[in-house]
């Protein structure tokens, strides 16, 4: 019951976050003193504007090329972990610039980066990428509902500073049919 409420409080104090951002609040005003402007709240967001990324507290170094070896190792400490569905900022595959905040399955690390694969709820099972895509099913990072499908062909480096809120922690055997994929990726490449 006690780690309920732990994780309760921890998506609520998240949620409120990401209201905050949405609506332009710096973290720590409250919603009775008057919204900024979406221009004046992005330009007064923390960032890098030297490296063009204004949600990442760090310029973004690129996607993870190497080899992956992912692990599995959940801890429900309130600190991002390998197994565990967070939310955070992640760049545009096309343009590092411009991103989306959304929820990534975490696999493993890179130095002081994490690893993850990003979540989609489109389903991609009749494309001509559907290999691209593992079936996860739903789960609490997601609060409609929605199936969710992990996106494979893409592993993005995190700052752990930069995870927004914890979603959930994936069960095991998901975890390890997502890992099975993304080494078959690997060794076919």
């Amino acid at each position: 019951m006690a780690s309920d409420t732990h994780l309760l409080g921890r998506l609520l104090k998240g949620s409120l976050g990401y209201l905050r951002r949405i609506v332009g609040l710096p973290a720590g005003t409250s919603p009775s003193q008057p919204p900024k402007t979406r221009a004046a709240a992005a330009a007064s967001r923390p960032g890098n504007a030297g490296a063009g990324v204004g949600q990442l507290s760090r310029p973004y170094p690129g996607d993870f090329r190497g080899s992956v070896s992912p692990r599995y190792s959940p801890n429900p400490d309130g600190k991002p972990d390998p197994g565990e569905i967070v939310w955070s900022w992640v760049p545009y595959e096309e343009d590092f610039s411009r991103g989306k905040d959304r929820p990534v399955l975490l696999i493993g690390r890179d130095g002081g980066w994490l690893l993850g694969l990003m979540l989609t709820s489109k389903d991609h099972d009749n494309g001509h990428r559907a290999d691209d895509y593992v079936d996860i099913g739903t789960g609490a990072w997601d609060p409609q509902g929605r199936p969710s499908e992990v996106k494979v062909d893409r592993v993005v480096r995190i700052n752990p500073a930069d995870v927004r809120r914890e979603g959930a922690v994936l069960d095991k055997r998901t975890f390890q049919r997502v890992a099975r994929r993304l080494s078959g990726r690997h060794d076919s490449a």
